[in-house]
C-alpha cells in the first residue's frame, strides 16, 4: 500500500502472540510513523519505521540512541508525485494507482533503477538507518500489475543485498514471491488478514469468517515454511471494531498491530 504521505501510525504489540515455527520477535515494541516527530520524543521502540524525508543524519542517529532497528520506508513498486524522484523517472512509470495516486515503477528500467538505488543508498550510507521497510512488492505478485518484473525485483533485491549484506530487509505483503525473496530479507508485514477496509466508502470492516480463516491460515503456512519474522497490521477506527479484532486473532499465534487506515494519528482507543 503506497505511503508517500506526511501520516502517523501509533502501533500496539501483542506479544503473546507468535507463529510457533518462526524465528519471531517476541515482546517487540514497534512504531511505525511516516510524519515528521521530535526525534528526542521517540524511546525505546525495538523496530522504528519512518520517512526518511522528514529526518537528517543528525535526527536518525539520535533515533539510533533510544531505539533499535530504525528502518526506512522505501517503496520498490510504486511513485508518488511528491516524492523527490518522481520527475526523474516519471516517464518510465507503467500505469497508475488510483486508490493512492501513485505510478508503478519499471524496476527493469536502467534509471528507475538507479534513482531508486539512489534513494537506499541515501538511507544507509547518508544518514545511517538500519535497513529498509520495503512497500508494494504485491506488485509483482499474479495478483499485481506486474508479475512479469519479478526478476527484475529480484535482482534489484540481490544488488541491494551484495552492497549492503548486514541491511535489515521489512517486505511488506507479497507472500506470493517469498521463495525468490527470502533469501534476500530478513522479515515479513502482512496488511488486512482479521479487516477488510473499503476505499469506495471509506468504511472499516471486519472480514468474512470465511475470507478470514482462509488468509490467516495461508500467512500461517507461510510463516512456518520460510521462518520469518512476520507482522500483520490491522485496521481499525473504533474501540469496539479493534477489541473484535483482537478477539478473532487472540486464539492465533502471531504479532498483531492495529491502527487507523490514513495513519495519521494515535489512535483514540486501546484494544
Amino acid at each position: 500500500m503506497q505511503r508517500i504521505k506526511f501520516i502517523m501510525m501509533y502501533i500496539v504489540c501483542f506479544s503473546i502472540f507468535s507463529f510457533s515455527k518462526c524465528k519471531n520477535d517476541i515482546e517487540k515494541k514497534v512504531l511505525v510513523n511516516y510524519g515528521d516527530f521530535d526525534p528526542e520524543t521517540v524511546k525505546g521502540y525495538d523496530y522504528l519505521i519512518i520517512e526518511s524525508a522528514h529526518f537528517s543524519a543528525e535526527d536518525i542517529k539520535l533515533l539510533k540512541m533510544h531505539n533499535q532497528n530504525v528502518l526506512a520506508y522505501v517503496s520498490f513498486g510504486e511513485v508518488n508525485e511528491s516524492a523527490s524522484h518522481y520527475s526523474d523517472i516519471s516517464k518510465y512509470t507503467l500505469s497508475k494507482n488510483e486508490v493512492w495516486n501513485s505510478y508503478v515503477l519499471d524496476l527493469a528500467n536502467k534509471n528507475t533503477r538507479q534513482a531508486v538505488f539512489k534513494i537506499v543508498q541515501n538511507n544507509i550510507e547518508e544518514k545511517g538507518f538500519d535497513g529498509l521497510f520495503l512497500d508494494n512488492i504485491d506488485n509483482y505478485t499474479s495478483f499485481g500489475p506486474t508479475p512479469y518484473k519479478l526478476a527484475a525485483l529480484v535482482s534489484f533485491l540481490k544488488e541491494i543485498k551484495e552492497k549492503y549484506p548486514t541491511t535489515h530487509l521489512m517486505q511488506n505483503a507479497g507472500l506470493e514471491v517469498l521463495p525468490k525473496t527470502k533469501d534476500l530479507i530478513n522479515s515479513i508485514a502482512v496488511e488486512s488478514i482479521a479487516t477488510d477496509y473499503n476505499f469506495e466508502t471509506s468504511t472499516y470492516k471486519l472480514r468474512e469468517s470465511k475470507d478470514f480463516k482462509e488468509r490467516l491460515d495461508h500467512l500461517n503456512r507461510t510463516s512456518q515454511q520460510f521462518g520469518l519474522p512476520t507482522i500483520i497490521i490491522e485496521y481499525a477506527d473504533t474501540r469496539d471494531l479493534a477489541k473484535e479484532v483482537l478477539k478473532r486473532m487472540r486464539s492465533y499465534k502471531t504479532n498483531l498491530f492495529i491502527g487507523e487506515i490514513e495513519l495519521q494519528n494515535i489512535p483514540r482507543y486501546e484494544p
